[in-house]
């Protein structure tokens, strides 16, 4: 059954799939990318940046690299069971992409009406390994 806090579609296994047009090398084409999908090690490999959701929704959606996903939020350490699901929009795009926004800063919620942000410096950090057009 379809959980809507864990689960983005409700359909998210495929089989025999088969390429039926290639419009050209997707490098080569400006933002945004489509193309086949690279392997999911290739997407941790690269790690992410926050990405506006507005953004996502009339401009990204189509491209490889957008991502929108359920993230679940531990509240309590001392209580892991207690849990919150939201969806957060994510880039694994090139960092020179002309068409990226970050999105705001994410906001976690606590124990006892606490809240940790998270700073830009984390976005940053995640992705400084690669160069700009990668």
């Amino acid at each position: 059954m379809l959980d809507n806090r864990t689960e983005i579609v409700e359909f998210y296994k495929a089989s025999k799939l088969e390429i039926v047009d290639r419009s050209g090398d997707s490098v080569l084409n400006p933002p945004p990318w489509v193309d086949v999908l690279p392997s999911l090690e290739v997407y941790r490999e690269r790690n992410h940046r926050r990405l506006d959701s507005r953004t996502f929704d009339s401009k990204c959606r189509q491209c490889i690299w957008g991502c929108k996903m359920p993230v679940e939020i531990t509240i309590d350490q001392w209580k892991p069971e207690t849990k919150q699901y939201r969806t957060e929009t994510f880039c694994y795009g090139p960092k020179s992409c002309e068409l990226y926004k970050a999105g705001p800063t994410r906001k976690v919620p606590g124990i006892k009406g606490m809240t940790w942000e998270e700073e830009d410096w984390v976005d940053e950090d995640a992705v400084s390994h690669r160069e700009m057009d990668e």
